[in-house]
């Protein structure tokens, strides 16, 4: 579906115990749409649940349902999500927008932990987090692939080069044969008319010559036969040493190539398996914690008050909102043990789950780094035995090739030994007819035989060699065709190696781009400019030391003099660092194309920012997603232009 058509319709959400959601329905238009409304209204609840009908997992089920669905209809079109939970696990299910939402996670679903968003006021790896939807196992197998195929078009252009080469000589070789070609018939026909002159002034029985006649004539065949059989003999005893010159060459590749120690390949396997299952588990247990961590702060927010609620039945002054005790003493009924317990102590155990998420985080990306090594020499092992593998295949044709050869030229020696044996018995035949009388004709006819024979042994030298003549022009004319294709493979070799490059200047441009125009948009004070620089540095990987790209984030200040000095993210206000993050989200919506496969975009948690950069900010980020969703606190929502959709109610 293209932009131009998802612009045109408008979006429906129907949510059932979602977050801190009952049931809503809720309809929008392209553009912006205000959610707004004071804390505890349910607005990220009902991001939430937009981001689950397009496929997220970051979604909690309402605390006192244990089904929950959402349908997320785009014109004609609806998505489902379900909610099943089953022995205290959430499962979900359906249809969504997205068959694989990680990169709408990123960039595209801009909520409060987002990751993209948090990384900016972490100092985390900016570049690491750009390029993590970039599958570099598969641009790496692509690559080798093209690179196979670039080596066998070289290879057959090489071919064709040669075959060039030879086209003149082989040109010169018929241009001779046919020199000598007329050079024979020339003296046939000088031979056939001294055989006539002959013929007048001998005077023989018709029967006598004819026997002679058959008798020459068939000395002149077996000797043809004969010439072949040599020619036949040359021809095989030619290939017989160029294939022993071919199989020496690949013996000498074969001992270069080192054997491959028995076990690695299935030693390799079987850590690649484990480190796989470890990476799994790993991943499984992140989503638990960010889970764990989204829900906490869900209830820290204020946004599932009718949880809350149900958490404080049973309590003394029980009939108080948690509104009021809120308001009160700070102090809230935890909702895992019940007791009463201050807000900033959940909020210290927030903070460790923070960490332990980083942590795990921090070891998925180990896993990772470890698997790409073990990939790469997997592959590499792979690639020296298939190196062997090939060259014994070809020495084993080799020596299947050799073995007809000996059998062909064995079978050839004795045919000529036959043929040598015919020729004697046939010249002594001749020598019993001939006597001083027909000594000079019988000479003549000889002769004239063997002209004979030398003109249609060079008439078949003359046909192979056109034919091979021909061969080659036909296989000239593939030239262009193959150039071609070595060519488009060249090209797409190109791209693919330049591809994580590219994406990483992309982003880097983007983000330089947009930080100065929201900057120049917000106007905060003394900021001069926010931007990243892309750097090479040396880093360890495994075993080895490898260049690696990392993005450093830039901080330019201005005093009031005038001066400008480098600061760090760490002095930058809130609202400064909360701004940088929206734009490197939004460079990462971007330079991945989100905006062609992911229509909708969230923001949510901008209460650092006031009203009237939000304004800016929400007028700037609405040029890009078809559908912008923003939840605003009333005050900050009516900086807004009047004209963006608004919903109060859910």
């Amino acid at each position: 579906m293209s932009a131009e058509e998802l612009a045109e319709r408008d979006i429906h959400i129907h949510v059932e115990n979602v977050g801190g959601i009952d049931r809503t329905d809720v309809e929008t238009a392209a553009g912006v749409t205000v959610l707004t409304g004071r804390n505890a209204t349910n607005r990220t609840s009902l991001l939430q649940a937009v981001m689950a009908g397009l496929g997220s997992d970051s979604v909690s089920l309402k605390g006192d349902a244990d089904e929950g669905t959402v349908e997320l209809s785009i014109g004609d079109d609806t998505y489902t999500r379900t909610l099943t939970r089953e022995n205290g696990v959430v499962a979900t299910g359906g249809e969504p927008y997205l068959d694989d939402p990680t990169v709408a996670d990123l960039f595209a679903f801009l909520l409060e932990s987002n990751e993209a968003r948090r990384a900016v006021a972490r100092s985390d790896d900016l570049r690491d987090l750009i390029m993590r939807p970039i599958d570099t196992d598969v641009i790496r197998t692509e690559i080798s692939e093209l690179e196979d195929r670039r080596r066998e078009l070289d290879d057959q252009l090489d071919e064709l080069d040669t075959l060039q080469d030879d086209l003149p000589d082989l040109e010169a070789k018929r241009r001779r044969l046919d020199e000598q070609i007329a050079e024979k018939r020339d003296a046939l026909e000088a031979k056939e008319a001294e055989l006539d002159d002959a013929d007048r002034d001998v005077d023989e029985t018709r029967e006598e010559k004819a026997e002679l006649e058959d008798t020459l004539d068939e000395l002149r065949r077996t000797r043809s036969e004969l010439e072949d059989v040599r020619y036949d003999i040359d021809t095989h005893e030619e290939s017989v040493d160029a294939l022993h010159d071919e199989r020496a060459e690949l013996e000498a590749d074969y001992d270069e190539l080192p054997d491959a120690p028995a076990g690695e390949r299935s030693e390799l396997d079987a850590e690649i398996e484990r480190l796989r299952e470890r990476e799994s588990s790993l991943e499984s247990e992140l989503s638990e914690l960010q889970s764990i961590v989204q829900f906490n702060e869900d209830m820290l927010d204020g946004d599932d008050v009718g949880r809350l609620d149900s958490l404080n039945e049973g309590s003394p002054g029980g009939d108080d909102s948690v509104t009021d005790q809120l308001v009160a003493d700070e102090a809230v009924t935890c909702w895992t043990c019940g007791s009463d317990v201050e807000t900033n102590e959940i909020e210290a155990t927030l903070d460790r789950l923070r960490s332990l998420r980083q942590e795990t985080l921090d070891d998925v990306n180990d896993v990772r780094e470890q698997l790409d090594e073990l990939v790469a020499d997997r592959n590499a092992l792979d690639e020296k035995q298939q190196q062997r593998d090939r060259l014994e295949r070809r020495l084993d044709r080799i020596e299947g090739e050799l073995d007809d050869h000996e059998t062909t030229l064995d079978d050839l020696a004795a045919e000529r030994d036959a043929l040598t044996d015919e020729i004697e018995t046939l010249e002594a035949e001749v020598e019993q007819l001939e006597n001083e009388e027909y000594t000079e004709l019988l000479d003549l006819h000889k002769e004239a035989n063997q002209l004979e024979f030398e003109v249609g042994r060079l008439e078949g030298d003359r046909e192979e060699v056109v034919a091979e003549i021909a061969d080659v022009e036909e296989r000239l004319d593939e030239r262009d065709q193959l150039e071609d294709r070595r060519a488009d493979a060249q090209e797409e070799l190109e791209e693919l190696r330049t591809r994580i490059e590219r994406i990483e200047t992309e982003a880097v441009e983007g983000f330089n781009d947009h930080m100065a125009t929201v900057l120049d948009l917000l106007d905060y004070e003394n900021i001069e400019r926010i931007w990243i620089e892309r750097v090479e540095q040396t880093v360890r990987e495994g075993r080895r030391k490898v260049d690696k790209s990392v993005f450093e984030l830039h901080v330019v200040r201005t005093t009031q003099s005038g001066t400008a000095y480098e600061d760090t993210i760490d002095h930058l206000s809130e609202s400064e660092r909360e701004v940088t993050g929206l734009v490197f989200a939004l460079a990462g919506y971007l330079v991945h194309d989100l905006h062609e496969t992911v229509p909708v975009m969230l923001l949510d948690s901008l209460e650092a920012v006031d009203s009237d950069r939000i304004a800016r900010l929400v007028d700037y980020f609405a040029e890009y997603p078809d559908y912008l969703v923003v939840a605003l606190l009333p005050d900050d929502a009516a900086a807004l232009d009047d004209d963006y959709e608004r919903v109060t109610e859910i």
